[in-house]
């Protein structure tokens, strides 16, 4: 119970964290979208100004512990989509920051440490997507 209590909070810390520096300047992280070179402007304002506030409220949802397997779902579906970018960037050889946490051009470059550590975010929702544990959570019990 408390191990899962315990993911859960840091899987929502760490959406919320990523959300901060996108939403203070949506124009840097569609830019930062735009570098991946997958979608085309329009879409990545469209994605620039929602995803964001979508990373923050699945956040606080799972810090909170309300809508946990909702937010769980979201969070893992989002990981799986981040994880294919970032393998779709390197190998196709782009040299580009990730624009996950940061939205300077210099700070987080995009790798396989990135992609590994992907993997272990979406390891830690997929155990809180299929764990039926809601103690310390706001969810309503099961009945």
């Amino acid at each position: 119970d408390y191990v899962i209590a315990a993911v859960r909070i840091f899987l929502g810390a760490v959406f919320v964290f990523a959300s901060i520096d996108k939403i203070a300047d949506p124009n840097a992280f569609a830019t930062s979208i735009a570098h991946y070179k997958l979608i085309g402007d329009s879409v990545g304002i469209l994605v620039a100004t929602t995803l964001p506030w979508l990373e923050l409220l699945s956040g606080m949802c799972l810090i909170l512990g309300v809508l946990s397997r909702g937010s769980s779902l979201l969070v893992l579906m989002m990981l799986l989509i981040f994880t294919g970018v970032l393998i779709s960037g390197i190998t196709r050889g782009l040299d580009i920051s990730c624009g996950c946490f940061s939205q300077d051009p210099q700070v987080g470059r995009i790798g396989w440490m990135k992609v590994l550590g992907n993997i272990g975010l979406t390891a830690l929702s997929l155990s809180l997507l299929v764990s039926k544990v809601d103690k310390f959570s706001l969810n309503q019990p099961s009945r």
